[in-house]
């Protein structure tokens, strides 16, 4: 069986069928009303969703197919100290397919060791969230006609926004798309992440100044600094108000720029700039239901491909130092973790004597 944890996990030629598929659903939605017919996709929540949880059960009911679930862990067994793998176990005798968001990060890794049936994940923590880039990528395409040679400036909460590590994934692949990293010094994107776009050789500048780059971008996609993953208060309260795009400076940017924003927005985007031509984070909701649809009909229509090579995973002996990990708190998960030989120093890479990540988290391990 197929299951979706990282966009990674779909190749580029996978993400244009997707998104083929997506445009003719878009299009033909009477041809896919029964599409899933007899099928369950289970919605397990761990953490609250408003647009991906109900966009996932929107979009397979209207492939005709029925939904079940939790929108909580306080509304199942986890609250009883039920591990994730023993829920997914017992999902998957009663589901066909099966959409986890939990705030642990590597959580759906641990999910798949039991799983009888397809997961997806559908948000880890601070990791990864693939289907949020289905959705993204639809609106560039749709908006900006293309996916590459594309100026894309990140702003915001880089080291938790988990919508942002897995679209620069996305994007990283396609030909002549550059990156403008803007976010305070606290929250820049995690080193695992630059040393991927400097392998691939994907250009990146970080800064800090919205204003002062806003004025070159393509695409500007705005992030709300997230109080739930703060372990202090007083830090979250500093960073909070650290960018707020207002109408001043939508002045200042290209006409043709588009904003996006996965949502929820806090104060991150005034409410005046809804009403700019530009602004595309509502349209960012019906492609996410529309790209979940594709999405549900490949992995419960196509047999099981061949494993693709990964990295090698190894034990150590250790716990990984990430709190917020699966690993951590998973009773007899074996913590792994990939070897690594190489990190970003003063913005170059580096090599180094063998450090370890883990393979649940993609924490570097100090």
């Amino acid at each position: 069986m197929r299951h979706l944890l990282s966009i990674t996990d779909l190749t580029v030629e996978e993400l244009e069928e997707l998104l083929s598929s997506a445009a003719d659903i878009e299009q033909y939605p009477e041809k896919y009303a029964q599409r899933m017919a007899g099928k369950i996709l289970a919605t397990l929540f761990f953490e609250p969703s408003t647009r991906t949880r109900l966009s996932f059960e929107a979009a397979m009911l209207e492939l005709g197919g029925h939904v079940t679930g939790f929108a909580g862990a306080s509304n199942s067994s986890a609250s009883k100290g039920e591990s994730v793998r023993d829920t997914i176990r017992t999902v998957s005798c009663y589901a066909s397919i099966i959409a986890m968001r939990h705030p642990l990060e590597g959580a759906p890794w641990a999910a798949v060791q039991s799983a009888q049936v397809p997961v997806i994940n559908a948000g880890d923590g601070g990791h990864h969230h693939p289907t949020q880039t289905l959705a993204d990528l639809m609106t560039l395409k749709k908006e900006k006609g293309r996916l590459d040679h594309l100026k894309i400036g990140m702003c915001g909460d880089l080291r938790f926004g988990r919508t942002v590590h897995s679209l620069m994934e996305a994007l990283s692949r396609y030909p002549g798309n550059e990156f403008v990293l803007i976010s305070p010094r606290e929250l820049r994107v995690p080193g695992n992440l630059l040393v991927d776009l400097a392998e691939a050789g994907v250009p990146y500048r970080e800064a800090e100044s919205l204003e002062e780059e806003i004025g070159g971008l393509d695409a500007l996609y705005m992030t709300r600094i997230q109080q739930e993953r703060f372990f202090s208060v007083e830090e979250y309260l500093r960073l909070k108000d650290s960018y707020i795009l207002d109408e001043e400076k939508m002045r200042l940017a290209p006409k043709d720029m588009i904003v996006m924003h996965p949502l929820p927005r806090v104060n991150e985007i005034d409410v005046k700039v809804d009403n700019d031509p530009r602004a595309c984070y509502f349209k960012q909701v019906m492609y996410g239901k529309i790209m979940r649809k594709a999405l549900i009909i490949k992995l419960l229509s196509e047999t099981a491909l061949p494993a693709k090579p990964g990295r090698v995973q190894i034990t150590t002996g250790k716990q990984c130092k990430n709190p917020r990990c699966i690993s951590s708190t998973e009773q007899g998960l074996e913590p792994l973790f990939y070897p690594v030989h190489q990190v970003m120093r003063h913005g170059r890479l580096t090599r180094i004597p063998t450090k370890y990540v883990c393979a649940y988290c993609d924490m570097e391990q100090v």
